[in-house]
């Protein structure tokens, strides 16, 4: 009798290439993601080594951490950041590399293009030097971040010398209350266990509130697993899953597509498995959250207190932003077009919308949310990651808070000085309206 898998197994053992006793596995790559950020210094040791990459088609590159958001037709204006620009068309180019690059059609986030092109699939193994490359575990996939000399290494390769992770399963089931949103139920795990409460693991989220969800919604949850020190998240493959993929522009098509499908809905943890670790929630039990503090895990119930006994609700916000490959999808930009629709942003408040890629930037349009944000007040952005993080022209200024819908709040993270609350797109939304932070369930009828 075979012994039980789990999903992270299953796909794991069919991608070892080789493994000893006394060494880390060597781990086959399906594909690698690649961004101007992390990859200048492993392109020159290919070269000083005479090395090319071993399966170009493999690799998939894009610009967005450096790229401004506004005026995408002109030359980048921070020195720094055209450099590691040029130079990644400058390196794909040179190694046979197909690039996504400012204003071609498929460029945006790096974790936004690879699900929406169809290049993320169930079953794969997926890295990219950016430790977010956790959101394409929605999938179905063992997605994660590797270091610059690790991106070499698989440029060189096409494998990872990689320690298996030890295994646990979150497991959210019930229905969300009004206003509660993907967003609020990782952020809502992450506040309960830490941001070391998986260190050393791979989560597979499981339950009822899960299967619920949209794939915009699943790839929220497993792309801030990294917040919670996890290796990775990941989601078994369902009928939501396939019929997102399908029709996309490299996924499997005809008798192909039928053939894969059925191999896909073999991807799911057995029966009587055992997790290393394992912990349950109640949806009913999670609210709108927001962060207070300088680390993810550091977040309440929007009508809760913080620890010293302070509220949120009323806090002064300087700016909004609504983006990231967290939370710049078409389902996020219809989330809050819904909310701001024949409303305005108060003039206290400076709101950028930035979507997540040119697809999504053109979805949005052909819906005319653009419209509607703009005529909100909201400043409507060229693709690109944005006041995310400050390697771009979006940086928060010193002293400014910043009420977002990205993933990370620690220190200068959105700029030097700058202060950063997360939160969902509704809260954003609501609160960009306020000029405050606010409580998207008081304010309107969801």
């Amino acid at each position: 009798m075979k012994k039980p898998k789990t999903l992270f197994e299953k796909i794991w053992d069919k991608h070892i290439v080789v493994e000893k006793n006394g060494y880390p596995p060597v781990l086959y790559i399906d594909a690698h993601f690649i961004h101007e950020v992390t990859t200048p210094q492993a392109f020159d040791t290919l070269r000083k080594k005479k090395i090319p990459v071993l399966r170009p088609n493999k690799t998939y590159a894009t610009a967005d951490h450096n790229i401004p958001t506004i005026n995408q037709h002109l030359p980048i204006r921070d020195q720094l950041s055209r450099l590691q620009v040029e130079k990644l068309t400058k390196n794909c180019q040179e190694f046979g590399i197909n690039l996504y690059g400012l204003n071609h059609p498929y460029n945006g986030i790096i974790h936004v293009i690879g699900p929406e092109l169809g290049i993320t699939q169930p079953g794969m193994t997926i890295v990219c030097g950016d430790s977010h490359t956790s959101t394409h575990g929605a999938f179905g996939a063992i997605a994660f971040g590797i270091g610059t000399s690790e991106v070499g290494q698989v440029l060189a390769t096409q494998s990872i010398l990689q320690n298996k992770p030890k295994l646990m399963n979150i497991q959210i089931d019930g229905k969300l209350q009004k206003g509660a949103t993907a967003k609020d139920v990782i952020l809502y795990i992450i506040s309960k266990i830490s941001v070391s409460g998986a260190t050393g693991h791979f989560i597979e989220y499981t339950g009822s509130t899960i299967r619920s969800m949209s794939m915009e919604g699943r790839m929220t949850i497993c792309n801030m697993s990294i917040e919670a020190g996890a290796r990775g998240g990941m989601i078994a493959p369902d009928e939501v899953t396939f019929a997102y993929l399908k029709g996309r522009v490299f996924s499997p098509k005809g008798d192909e597509w039928k053939k894969i499908v059925t191999n896909w809905k073999t991807l799911k943890t057995d029966k009587k498995v055992k997790y290393d670790k394992k912990i349950s929630f109640n949806a009913f039990d999670i609210e709108p959250m927001i962060t207070y503090g300088t680390n993810p895990g550091q977040a309440v119930k929007i009508m809760e207190k913080t620890p010293d006994g302070k509220s949120m609700i009323g806090k002064k916000i300087d700016y909004v932003f609504i983006g990231s490959c967290t939370n710049s999808r078409i389902e996020d930009l219809r989330m809050v077009a819904k909310i701001i629709k024949n409303r305005k942003k108060s003039p206290k408040v400076i709101a950028y919308v930035v979507p997540g890629s040119n697809q999504v930037k053109a979805q949005a349009e052909k819906e005319g949310l653009d419209k509607i944000f703009i005529s909100a007040g909201f400043e409507w952005r060229q693709p690109g990651c944005s006041s995310c993080i400050a390697m771009n022209e979006d940086k928060i200024p010193p002293g400014k808070s910043c009420l977002s819908t990205s993933n990370r709040n620690f220190e200068g993270r959105q700029g030097p000085g700058s202060i950063t609350f997360l939160a969902s797109p509704l809260t954003a939304a609501v609160s960009a309206i306020i000029g405050k932070i606010a409580d998207p369930r008081k304010f309107f009828v969801l």
